[in-house]
């Protein structure tokens, strides 16, 4: 009898054991499918509406200024039908709503629209196809053009007063050429060396570094530090060896505070990082099995002093990836194909402001400016978080 007792109690104590061991690898287990990383949610109410009648075409650039408003540009005029969209600006009107907004707008923290601007005019010839907007050091808004014959980027002051055009429009151009540029896609910055940084682009294959006071070419290289070559490249599959040339488009070049480069090399599905000198370092393979548009689209830095955290635009795939920023390990992302706040048509373009919010713009029929309030760093999902939608509010407390 004491024999079958202990033989009880032995039983109970290892099946208890058993739990204690189970819960300990459930909890490891949900540990690895959890990250430490930025949270964010998206802002369905920002921005607020715009005046009189505006709407957005293709938005394809946004940039923050050091005050923190936000700085879009957009393609109303060749992306709005004027038949469905835009009747106000039909010949004659065919109804009171809706006209294209001007090309640049600027909207405050709050979301209020501040300026609106651009377009033609003295001195400078517009791109016939306006593409990425940055703001410098100074606040000067640079933008490019990826049109047939934008061989050239413009410079406006903070208001939009005409500053400079380098390289002359309408020109043929090649990858090698020290005086145009081929259909430039985004403008980034190393303002303490004063230089600019181009993802050229749409018609060349190669990052430019100009002088920002002057816009001299100093140097340009293509994928893995090579000479640019405009050869035609067969489509990209996802099985072949990676290309030794970037494709087109060279979507943005952006200099981390370290003075690394990162590039997006859109339809390679890559991010590719070089020093300063165009020197190879390594790359990344981001959603390789993406044809078509390519899953590289943009990147932005986290506003910390070490720019840990890299956040990634997948306009193809629609989603925003955050990663590290030194090993390139994707942590998480957000984001779904879809019309409502959160989701995305086209995800085109991402900056961050020094609160750390992320915005974004969206291309095609996306057509939109989205807010992601940052929440600080947290334990999220490891691989995708889906729709970053606000928490519900807590529900009042009954009074007795």
């Amino acid at each position: 009898m004491a024999v079958t007792r202990a033989t009880k109690r032995w039983a109970a104590l290892g099946a208890a054991l058993a739990v204690v061991v189970a819960a300990q690898q459930g909890l490891q287990a949900a540990d690895r499918q959890q990250v430490t990383a930025p949270r964010f949610a998206v802002d369905p109410l920002w921005p607020k509406p715009l005046p009189n009648h505006w709407i957005l075409g293709s938005v394809i650039g946004v940039g923050v200024d050091s005050r923190d408003h936000v700085f879009i540009i957009h393609r109303g005029d060749s992306t709005l039908n004027q038949r469905t969209e835009a009747g106000a600006d039909a010949t004659p009107p065919i109804g009171e709503c809706c006209r294209s907004a001007p090309p640049i707008l600027e909207f405050d923290p709050a979301g209020n629209l501040v300026k609106a601007w651009g377009g033609p005019g003295p001195g400078y010839v517009w791109p016939a196809s306006n593409h990425g907007i940055t703001l410098d050091d100074k606040d000067n808004v640079w933008i490019g053009g990826n049109g047939p014959r934008d061989s050239h980027i413009l410079k406006f002051t903070h208001d939009g007063q005409f500053l400079a055009q380098y390289g002359t429009p309408n020109q043929a151009v090649a990858s090698t050429d020290s005086t145009h540029f081929g259909r430039v896609a985004k403008i980034a910055f190393d303002a303490p060396r004063g230089e600019a940084y181009l993802a050229d682009g749409y018609g060349n294959k190669r990052v430019a570094v100009i002088d920002m006071a002057t816009g001299k070419v100093k140097r340009f290289w293509g994928a893995y530090g090579n000479t640019p070559d405009d050869a035609r490249m067969p489509p990209y599959d996802p099985s072949a060896p990676p290309a030794q040339q970037f494709r087109n488009p060279v979507h943005c070049a952006d200099p981390s505070n370290d003075g690394l480069i990162y590039v997006c090399d859109r339809p390679n599905d890559r991010i590719q990082v070089f020093q300063r000198d165009g020197k190879f370092v390594k790359e990344v393979r981001v959603a390789p099995l993406t044809r078509g548009d390519g899953s590289v689209w943009d990147i932005a830095f986290s506003r910390d002093p070490a720019q840990k955290f890299l956040f990634l635009a997948d306009g193809k795939n629609e989603k925003i990836y955050v990663m590290d920023r030194q090993s390139l390990e994707i942590l998480t992302s957000f984001g779904d194909g879809g019309r409502q706040p959160g989701q995305f048509f086209a995800v085109h373009s991402i900056a961050t402001d020094s609160k750390g919010n992320i915005y974004t713009t969206e291309t095609y029929e996306g057509k939109r400016l989205q807010k992601f309030r940052y929440l600080g760093l947290g334990q999220v999902k490891r691989g995708h978080q889906g729709v970053p939608w606000p928490a519900a509010p807590a529900p009042a407390a009954r009074g007795r």
